[in-house]
């Protein structure tokens, strides 16, 4: 137990150091482009300020201080957990993020789930077997891994919406208008995640305990599923902040693509609206969001897997 808590401390304090490093480098990236905030705070490149109102928005919003001094007053301001307001939205970043959160949620719940369970069932049913099968296999699944999002949502778009017209391009109602999303963020996630299982599966296949399966009568399937499945899930586990990263990053494009609402399209708006408090408020979600994920998923494999508890 004491191991157990010493791993989570450890882990907490490089979260802390992950959340710091994503301000940071969100901060000056957001800061060091073109634009001014000060326009986008009055209403974009269409504003037409007076050099009085931009010199008091640049100093009600601190603006007029170093690039140095914004960064204290930011870190400070996020230490008491305060995001800040959107220049655009005129409303609580935290408020913004929360009005976007659910739609972005339960896209990525589908798609994470769709992605695990068509992974398992693929790299169950060709482990060990014939090689034309895993050959044709892994091909799929390589090319699949290596279609870019935005290329595999024009894909569909244009294949079942504007040829076929079996499902609508757009919308945020209905069943319908999720397949296309849900299929554009999980099929990168199947071919990669039914690599990995695949082969670990092949290696769990030749071990003895499942042979002296086999020996007591069960059947390929039973053995399968019952025996190897649950040694070969372990990596799965492991690549759990791999298929969020997969999943948030994903919704940028997605989101942006099939014209939802979310956070990833949330985060485009703010970033080319020069919104910086958005910005930083959604990366700082994000980046607390992975902490956790991995902070989880290191305690689980220390229940569910020896090796670790060993070393």
């Amino acid at each position: 137990m004491k191991t157990l808590l010493r791993r989570i401390l450890w882990r907490l304090v490089a979260g802390l150091g992950v959340l710091w490093g994503a301000a940071t480098l969100t901060f000056v990236v957001i800061n060091v482009t073109g634009g001014d905030p000060a326009l986008a705070i009055l209403g974009g490149a269409e504003a037409v300020p007076t050099p009085a109102v931009l010199a008091r928005v640049r100093q009600d919003y601190h603006l007029d201080k170093p690039l140095y001094q914004q960064y204290l007053i930011y870190v400070a301001k996020l230490a008491r957990g305060d995001l800040g307001e959107s220049y655009r939205l005129r409303i609580p970043v935290a408020r913004a993020i929360a009005q976007q959160l659910g739609s972005t949620v339960e896209l990525g719940l589908w798609a994470g789930s769709t992605a695990v369970f068509v992974s398992v069932l693929l790299a169950i049913f060709t482990a060990r077997r014939a090689r034309w099968l895993r050959s044709a296999s892994s091909g799929t699944e390589l090319v699949a891994s290596s279609i870019p999002g935005f290329v595999l949502g024009i894909t569909f778009l244009l294949l079942f919406s504007f040829q076929l017209h079996w499902l609508p391009a757009s919308g945020q109602h209905g069943w319908k208008t999720m397949v296309l999303p849900i299929l554009t963020l999980a099929i990168p996630l199947i071919a990669v995640l039914t690599q990995v299982l695949r082969h670990q599966l092949d290696e769990i296949l030749e071990q003895p305990f499942i042979t002296t399966a086999r020996a007591r009568g069960m059947s390929e399937t039973g053995v399968r599923f019952r025996h190897a499945l649950r040694h070969a899930l372990i990596p799965l586990v492991t690549l759990s902040g791999f298929i969020f990263a997969s999943l948030f990053g994903g919704a940028v494009i997605t989101e942006t693509l099939f014209a939802r609402q979310g956070v990833g399209r949330l985060m485009v708006d703010a970033t080319s609206n020069k919104d910086v408090p958005l910005v930083l408020g959604i990366t700082m979600l994000a980046a607390a969001i992975y902490v956790v994920v991995n902070l989880a998923v290191d305690v689980i494999n220390t229940f569910i897997d020896p090796r670790v508890k060993t070393a």
